[in-house]
């Protein structure tokens, strides 16, 4: 979509009758709110208000007024919507101040400035995450956690339950734009992934909050919950989004060089080691529930100690066997609970940070790692990553490159609303604390 004109041509065409204006908050939950066509026009020209001050983390009540600017890029049918007559609508916002200034708070902005510095240094920042998620039955009062199938990896339509659900998740997803490559079922039981073709890290972005609103609505219609919690049932294996990166300079992938022994560019190895030199302050973005840290456990594939290497899993990092055009490095920590956004945003400027400092990664760890004992992986330099939320904002704390690159505004009250979560978590009484000790003590 490249003007407001031919949107509204478009929009004409498929009787379009509705449309939601979508944004996220700095947690990256979709918010929304419905228009008819009527007033598209109005809020093309002037945006639409809407309360800042209602949003948490947004702004105060002094200071609460907002505006939606759709990007008219973003325009796309909701398949489901679908009818002869009438149709609704999809557009992605940017949340701007009264006066038009983008607002700081903002993570699509967030992110947008992150990619401008980027390209003032002459690179494209490409990004191919993969998103698992699962599937549980639902009752009257919302989602159980009994699995809707009990298949495994790869497993066919016969253990396999959620085949159709997972075509429909598709098929609406290519209809609004997506290219996909594969679906499959995933590890655990009732656990399902979906990968579309990466693309430039902004476009991406809205990508992953349009993916997950898309499973969630399919899945709500065929009387099933759609979790992208990253550890919801204990024992199995949790929910990831590995987030492939590449930085292109024009056309081509700079992370390539075929005359290096693994291919891999100077470039390629110092943005690895940036990664991993600010690993432990990106969890906190990265990996932000209190439930983020269930997943990030030795034994299940989740990475926890901090290294790289070639096709090892059990490294933080690693380099799939793509090379040319497909050079790039993986990062297996991050789960899909996390704001694509800041993920995004934060991920960049760890590896810019490593660019410009050329940090060395040290030599690529090509052993299981889980088998390793503490004196073998003290003695080869390997961290662990936070063991829970409060570790991890402790450590995002200390680190002026990340919390630069959310800005004092997005940083100070993504703080803020962990150490609350942390707090009331703290506060609660368990029932694995009851099972543990109501006998005993």
């Amino acid at each position: 979509m490249d003007s407001k004109e031919r949107l509204m041509e478009i929009i004409s065409d498929k009787n379009v009758e509705f449309l939601r204006l979508q944004f996220t908050d700095i947690q990256g939950i979709v918010k929304s709110v419905a228009i008819p066509v009527t007033r598209l026009g109005k809020a093309l020209d002037n945006g639409i208000a809407f309360d800042g001050s209602s949003i948490e983390g947004f702004a105060r009540i002094h200071e609460s007024d907002m505006i939606l600017r759709p990007d008219i890029s973003t325009f796309t049918l909701l398949p489901w919507r679908a009818k002869k007559d009438k149709n609704v609508a999809r557009l992605i916002c940017d949340v701007c101040k009264p006066n038009g200034d983008p607002f700081v708070g903002d993570p699509r902005h967030v992110l947008r400035k992150a990619l401008k510095q980027a390209d003032d240094t002459g690179y494209t920042m490409n990004v191919g995450p993969e998103l698992e998620f699962f599937l549980f039955n639902r009752e009257d009062d919302g989602a159980t956690t009994t699995p809707h199938d009990f298949g495994g990896y790869f497993d066919l339509g016969i253990v396999d339950l959620a085949e159709d659900i997972r075509r429909e998740i598709t098929i609406s997803l290519i209809e609004m734009g997506f290219t996909v490559e594969a679906s499959h079922h995933e590890v655990a039981r009732g656990q399902h992934e979906i990968d579309f073709t990466y693309g430039e890290a902004l476009k991406t972005a809205d990508s992953v909050v349009t993916f997950r609103y898309v499973t969630k609505t399919i899945a709500m219609r065929n009387g099933l919950a759609a979790t992208f919690m990253p550890k919801p049932i204990f024992g199995e294996a949790g929910s990831g989004m590995h987030v492939n990166i590449s930085l292109f300079k024009g056309d081509q992938n700079a992370f390539y060089d075929p005359e290096d022994p693994m291919e891999l560019s100077d470039l390629a190895r110092y943005f690895a080691g940036g990664l991993l030199e600010h690993a432990c302050a990106l969890t906190a973005v990265t990996n932000p529930l209190i439930n983020s840290y269930k997943r990030l456990v030795s034994g299940f594939e989740a990475p926890v100690y901090v290294s790289w290497s070639g096709p090892n899993r059990s490294s933080l990092i690693r380099v799939p066997s793509g090379r040319g055009l497909s050079t790039r490095l993986e990062l297996r920590s991050p789960d899909p609970s996390c704001s694509p956004y800041l993920a995004f945003t934060t991920i960049l400027a760890a590896g810019l940070d490593g660019i410009r400092r050329k940090i060395d990664p040290g030599d690529p760890v090509d052993v299981n790692i889980y088998d390793l004992s503490d004196e073998e992986r003290a003695a080869r330099g390997i961290e662990v990553l936070p063991s829970n939320l409060c570790e991890a904002l402790d450590l995002l704390e200390e680190d002026k490159v990340i919390r630069d690159a959310l800005g004092e505004h997005l940083y100070t009250n993504f703080v803020r609303l962990g150490r609350l979560e942390w707090d009331a978590y703290n506060e609660q009484v368990h029932p694995w604390e009851i099972e543990r000790y109501i006998n005993i003590i």
